[in-house]
C-alpha cells in the first residue's frame, strides 16, 4: 500500500487543471517517513485522492504526478512507463521519422509524454537516456526504457548503443548517485561506440555522447535552423551573418548554404572547436565561415559602439584575432542559454534579453533579418515579444514580425504544462 501525501488546495487545484507537479511548499501533511523514489498517493486538503506520484526528499519538485488512479503498485507504474513509451515512439514516427536528411531525434520529452523525469534524444545509431529524478534513476526504470527502446529501434538488429548521461546540475539537486560506466545496451561487435555522425536538414554534425550541454545538441531547434536560412534567402540581402551564442553552429551552418560570410560567436572554446568540426564535415558548403570566442553582451556592444563611432577597436574584446570588419550584417541569429532559472530572475533575464536584441537591431542593415530565441520558461512568449518590440522603439527601427516559432514537433507542448513551451523563436525583417 502506499503512502499518502496531502497538499494544499491550491496545489490540487493546478494538479486537476491538468499539471503534474506538486512543490515541497503545497505539502501540508504525509503519512510517514518516505523512501527516496517512492511511488505515493496524492490527496487533497479533504483527504480525496489525486492519483499517484513518484516522491523525492530532496527537490522543490516534491512529486512528479504518474498517474490519475491512485495507490498505484510499482508493477503498474511500470506497465504504464512501457505503454507511454511505446507511444511516444510513435508519436516521432509520424511527427519526425528518420530519413537521410534528418536521423536524430528527441525520443521522450519527460512530462510532455507524460512521462516525467526521464529525457531520451536519438543521434543516428546513438540513444541518449537521462533520468532525472530520484524515482526514475532506478533499475527497474531502466530495464523497461532499455527493453522498449531496443524492441522498437533495433527490431532487426539495427546497429544501436543506448548510454545513460546524468545532468550534474538535476544529480545534485536530487542526491542521485552516478550511473554504473558503461553503455545500457549495445549491439556493436566491439567496444560501445561513444561518438558518431548526425544529419539535421541535410548538413551533418559531429557527436560525442559524453561532450556539450544537455544530452549535447539542440535538437529542438532544427526546423527554426532551416526556417532562418529560408526568410534570409526570401530577404534577399544574403551578404553577411552573425550568430551569437552559436554553440556547435546550427543557426551558423544553415545561414552558411545562403550567406557568403558567416560569424559564429560563443564564449565556449569547446563548443567552437565542435563548430569547427562540424564546419569540416560540410565541405560542400562554399562559404566563408569564422569562429570567434568572446562574450556576447560585451562584444555585441562594442561592436555597437565602435560602429556608430567608426573609432573602437575590437579586438581587445575578442580572445585572439577578431575576423570581422566594421559594417551592417545582413542578418542575425540571437540564441542565448536560459537566462531565467527560476521566476525570481525573469526580470533579470528580460533586462538581457532587451540589451542583446537593442544591440543587433541596431547592427542590422535595412531589409536584415533577425533571429531571435530564448528557451527561458519563465519567460513567456507575450513577455519576449513585447520586450523585443521595446528593444525596436529603443533603437528607432522599424521591426515587422514575419514568424512565431516554436520548438521541433518532437518536443511537443503540452497545454497545461506551460513549461513544456520552453522555447520561443522570433524571425523578423529590420527597416
Amino acid at each position: 500500500m502506499t503512502s499518502t501525501l496531502r497538499i494544499t488546495r491550491r496545489a490540487a487545484d493546478r494538479l486537476r487543471s491538468g499539471h503534474l507537479w506538486v512543490y515541497r511548499s503545497d505539502i501540508e501533511h504525509t503519512d510517514d517517513a518516505l523512501e527516496p523514489g517512492a511511488l505515493v498517493t496524492i490527496a487533497d486538503n479533504r483527504k480525496i485522492p489525486l492519483g499517484t506520484a513518484l516522491y523525492s526528499t530532496t527537490s522543490q519538485i516534491a512529486a512528479r504526478l504518474v498517474s490519475r488512479t491512485p495507490a498505484l503498485t510499482r508493477q503498474q507504474y511500470l506497465a504504464d512507463l512501457r505503454s507511454r513509451i511505446q507511444t511516444a515512439l510513435q508519436l516521432r514516427r509520424e511527427l519526425a521519422p528518420l530519413t537521410p536528411d534528418n536521423n536524430a531525434h528527441r525520443l521522450i520529452f519527460a512530462e510532455a509524454d507524460n512521462l516525467p523525469g526521464i529525457i531520451a534524444d536519438r543521434y543516428n545509431d546513438l540513444v541518449i537516456l537521462q533520468l532525472l529524478s530520484q524515482g526514475t534513476a532506478q533499475d527497474d526504470v531502466r530495464e523497461v526504457i532499455v527493453e522498449t527502446l531496443r524492441a522498437h529501434l533495433a527490431p532487426e538488429n539495427q546497429p544501436l548503443t543506448i548510454w545513460e548521461r546524468p545532468d550534474p546540475r538535476i544529480r545534485e539537486l536530487e542526491h542521485l548517485r552516478a550511473p554504473a560506466p558503461g553503455a545500457l545496451f549495445t549491439n556493436a561487435p566491439a567496444e560501445p561506440p561513444t561518438t558518431t555522425t548526425f544529419t539535421l536538414n541535410g548538413l551533418q554534425f559531429h557527436y560525442d555522447a559524453f561532450a556539450g550541454q544537455k544530452t549535447g545538441a539542440f535538437l529542438d531547434q532544427r526546423l527554426n535552423y532551416a526556417a532562418a536560412a529560408r526568410h534570409v534567402l526570401a530577404s534577399g540581402r544574403t551578404g553577411r551573418a552573425l550568430d551569437i551564442c552559436t554553440y556547435q553552429g546550427g543557426f551558423a551552418l544553415h545561414l552558411a548554404r545562403v550567406c557568403s560570410e558567416v560569424t559564429g560567436l560563443d564564449q565556449s572554446r569547446s563548443a567552437l572547436e565542435a563548430a569547427e568540426r562540424n564546419l569540416n564535415l560540410n565541405s560542400g558548403l562554399r562559404t566563408t565561415v569564422d569562429w570567434v570566442e568572446a562574450d556576447a553582451f560585451a562584444l555585441l556592444r562594442a561592436f555597437d559602439d565602435a560602429l556608430r563611432s567608426m573609432t573602437h577597436s575590437l579586438e581587445v574584446y575578442a580572445r585572439g584575432p577578431l575576423p570581422i570588419e566594421l559594417g551592417a550584417f545582413d542578418a542575425i541569429v540571437l540564441d542565448p542559454p536560459a537566462f531565467a532559472k527560476s521566476k525570481r530572475a525573469t526580470e533579470g533575464a528580460l533586462r538581457g534579453y532587451k540589451e542583446l536584441n537593442l544591440r543587433a537591431i541596431r547592427l542590422l542593415a535595412p531589409g536584415g533579418t533577425l533571429i531571435t530565441c530564448s528557451c527561458s520558461h519563465h519567460v513567456s512568449l507575450a513577455d519576449f515579444t513585447e520586450i523585443v518590440g521595446a528593444a525596436a522603439a529603443d533603437a528607432g527601427r522599424r521591426v515587422q514580425l514575419l514568424e512565431t516559432r516554436a520548438a521541433a514537433p518532437d518536443h511537443p507542448q503540452v497545454l497545461t504544462l506551460p513549461e513544456t513551451g520552453y522555447l520561443k523563436c522570433l524571425i523578423c525583417r529590420v527597416d
